[in-house]
């Protein structure tokens, strides 16, 4: 934090409301001198005091820590830039979602079939083993996969793997 550019700042603003130092002081519940010293950057207003300031000139208390006021070219820039980034995220989201429904979805229709093969009473053959034995680890894997895309943890995966394989 530059305590001379938030003390010019500080001294412009006081300028712009066509007060002297000891009006301020005075406002503010401090000696001139206090004052004086807070433009000069030779000290800073206490915390409480910095509030009472930045209420008082109406600027935002960030705009005075850092010594400048806001360029709203800036914030227009600032504000496309979050809404781009919301709007990727929100695409990553759709597609997890999609994800996570394609998996819990299979694992259902696995257990679907598994109950179907189950209620019709097939005779026992090897074929109707590996259904039965077949559906329920589909419905397992697909869960198990759709818990770990969900969690991250496949993504994680996918990474490491990419890093190791660069080397």
């Amino acid at each position: 934090m530059d305590l001379v550019k938030m003390g010019v700042f500080l001294k412009e603003l006081r300028k712009e409301k066509n007060i002297t130092q000891e009006q301020l002081a005075e406002k503010m519940g401090v000696a001139r001198r206090t004052v004086s010293r807070w433009e000069t950057g030779a000290n800073m207003p206490d915390m409480d005091i910095l509030i009472d300031i930045s209420d008082f000139y109406e600027v935002d208390l960030r705009e005075i820590l850092d010594g400048e006021r806001k360029n709203d070219h800036m914030d227009k820039e600032t504000k496309e830039t979050v809404l781009k980034v919301a709007e990727y995220e929100n695409e990553g989201k759709k597609r997890n979602a999609v994800v996570v429904i394609v998996y819990s979805s299979l694992g259902i229709l696995a257990l679907l079939v598994n109950l179907f093969i189950n209620m019709i009473e097939m005779p026992d053959t090897f074929f109707t083993g590996f259904l039965k034995g077949g559906t329920v680890g589909i419905a397992l894997v697909a869960m198990a996969l759709g818990i770990i895309y969900a969690t991250g943890v496949l993504a994680k995966l996918y990474s490491f793997k990419r890093r190791m394989f660069k080397k």
